[in-house]
This record gives structure tokens, C-alpha cells and sequence, in this order.
């Protein structure tokens, strides 16, 4: 079964389930690492998610793929919050952190850099708008030439 057929099917049972005990679903990854795979369900909430949530929602995982079986490998199911340095992928997650600080790594360098660092001004039609320290202007990217962006940790 295909890598897409996987995380759709995945979505599909999981959405209704997280949308019931109001936890947010923020990415399903199913990938082969080294002679393993991992099918990965990150979930979040307001307040953040305890061991307790990942826990429920992995035995309700559990019972319903076991259900339906539509994975034909062995696999390792984790489910985990997306972490402190969350990668931000939807249009909502971009919306949710303006103002926040983020790492933007690119496929092409612009003005001579490849990873730009700074605050998530706005995201409109696609474009992520940046504030880069010493920059006169903000910086606009186009969401498609960016490799991965993702959430800086800042320690006060």
C-alpha cells in the first residue's frame, strides 16, 4: 500500500476521534527508517499534551487499524506531540504562530542565504513574511521554495 494511501487512511479514522476529545491533529508521517517503519501521529492541545493523551490516542489507534489492517509490514506506532520546534506545514499552523520566531530552510538561497531566521510577521496567498534582524525590509517567501519551517525555541 502506497505512503499516501497510509496517511489518508490514518486521517480519516483518526480526525473524528481527535476532533471528539478536542485534540488537534498535526501531521501523520508513515516512513521507512533503516529496515523499520514508523507510522508517526503527532496531536496537540491547548495546554499541551500529556503522555496520558499520546497513550489514549494510541490505543484507540491500535484498535482501529487492527480493525481494518491497511498496513501490510510490521510497523511501530508512536504517537507524540510535535515538540517545542514544531514543524509548521498547514496554512492554519502559519496563521497560529505569527509572531513567533521560526527557521526557514530553502531549496534556493535568497539574497545569499539558504536558512532564514526571524519572526513570522504574516502569511498571505502563500507567501511567509519574515522579520530578519538587520534587515531594513521583511523578507517574503514563497511557502513552495521552503524545504521545511519550523518553530524556534526561545528560552526567556
Amino acid at each position: 500500500m502506497g505512503k499516501g494511501t497510509v496517511v489518508q487512511i490514518v486521517s480519516g479514522k483518526v480526525k473524528p476521534f481527535l476532533e471528539e476529545k478536542n485534540y488537534e491533529l498535526v501531521d501523520i508521517e508513515f516512513v521507512k527508517e533503516g529496515p523499520h517503519r514508523y507510522l508517526r501521529v503527532y496531536i496537540d492541545k491547548e495546554g499541551g499534551v500529556s503522555l496520558d493523551d499520546c497513550q489514549e490516542v494510541s490505543t484507540f489507534l491500535n484498535q482501529k487499524l487492527d480493525e481494518i489492517d491497511p498496513i501490510e509490514e510490521n510497523y511501530y506506532l508512536e504517537v507524540s506531540s510535535p515538540g517545542v520546534e514544531r514543524i509548521l506545514k498547514k496554512d492554519s499552523d502559519f496563521i497560529k504562530f505569527i509572531g513567533k520566531k521560526v527557521q526557514i530552510k530553502l531549496y534556493k538561497t535568497i539574497n545569499g542565504q539558504k536558512i532564514v531566521t526571524g519572526t513570522l510577521v504574516d502569511y498571505i496567498d502563500k507567501q511567509i513574511i519574515v522579520e530578519v534582524d538587520l534587515a531594513e525590509d521583511n523578507i517574503v517567501i514563497p511557502k513552495d521554495m521552503a524545504a521545511s519551517v519550523k518553530l524556534v525555541a526561545e528560552f526567556k
